[in-house]
């Protein structure tokens, strides 16, 4: 498995917002890439948009851990799980510890770029 490292962005032309994103790319399923993961606790909002070229049966999965071995699917406000197949975006409702994007299932033309946007509490 290829861990992707993100680019960090910090969107501080917003004013003192605590705005960021993460940007994983490209991810691909040839080496089932997971993305290294994001450590932000103390974030109020979490959103996550996925796009590219999925390929036959690409799946990109965010996941959440609380002590950066053991990882769970995260939600949507809806309780779904947030499997991308297609692209979207989508919030994310769970505030773990860690989170981080994997590619679940694809083929060899699966590749897909996952922008993460976390906003902490302006203190």
């Amino acid at each position: 498995m290829a861990t992707i490292t993100p680019t960090i962005v910090n969107l501080q032309s917003y004013g003192n917002t605590g705005v960021h994103t993460y940007s994983f790319t490209p991810m691909t399923h040839t080496g089932s890439d997971a993305g290294a993961p994001i450590e932000m606790p103390g974030s109020a909002d979490r959103s996550v948009q996925v796009f590219g070229t999925f390929g036959t049966g690409g799946n990109l999965r965010i996941e959440g851990s609380m002590d950066g071995n053991t990882w769970a699917t995260l939600t949507d406000p809806q309780g779904n799980a947030l499997d991308f197949t297609t692209a979207k975006i989508e919030t994310i409702m769970e505030i773990t510890r860690y989170i981080r994007p994997r590619i679940t299932a694809g083929d060899g033309s699966t590749s897909l770029t996952c922008i993460i946007l976390i906003r902490r509490p302006v203190q």
